[in-house]
């Protein structure tokens, strides 16, 4: 009965999974880069820095002091910026910018649902004439950058794919933490 009863619970809390893959009409322009012989972590400062809305942003190991300061200027500029993170990571180590950018006021949120919140994906300005998704296996990190073989996409102009990204963030964001309220 116990048995019963744990993978009943264990059930309700998994998600469904299962679900079709949407398809988009392929729109926009593509600017691919691959570490270490592109410098991927200056495609991503750029995209940033061409931020006005909103940015949003899931990690899942972030040290990258250029795209964190990049980050924290953009929020000081008035661009709404977010972040999800994997709650392990952010702990793991003493190099997560997590905390530099919790103090430049950007609101985090921890993810706890999963194994490991992998994504690695920028949201920018979604609802507005310009979207931008940056996504790849780059994590925002320097090793990512420069050590790793890597690879990282923006894909710009596309509206119903930028917009799919910003409903999984936000599906994302809905199953956090906020930072802070769960700190291992």
């Amino acid at each position: 009965m116990r048995r019963l009863a744990c993978a009943l619970l264990l059930a309700l809390a998994t998600p469904a999974w299962g679900e079709a893959p949407q398809s988009f009409p392929g729109q926009g322009t593509l600017e691919a880069g691959f570490a270490p012989w592109d410098d991927v972590e200056a495609m991503v400062v750029r995209a940033i820095q061409d931020a006005r809305k909103q940015i949003l942003v899931q990690a899942f190991s972030f040290t990258s002091r250029p795209i964190a300061r990049a980050l924290i200027a953009a929020r000081a500029r008035g661009v709404d910026v977010q972040v999800t993170a994997d709650r392990d990571q952010t702990f793991a180590g003493e190099g997560s910018r997590i905390p530099d950018l919790v103090k430049g006021g950007v609101p985090v949120w921890l993810e706890v649902r999963y194994q490991s919140a992998h994504n690695k994906v920028m949201v920018i300005d979604a609802d507005t004439s310009t979207p931008v998704v940056i996504t790849g296996s780059a994590n925002w990190t320097a090793a990512a950058a420069r050590k790793n073989a890597e690879n990282v996409l923006v894909l710009r102009n596309n509206h119903a794919l930028t917009r799919a990204y910003a409903a999984n963030w936000r599906r994302h964001r809905d199953d956090a933490l906020p930072y802070g309220r769960n700190r291992k």
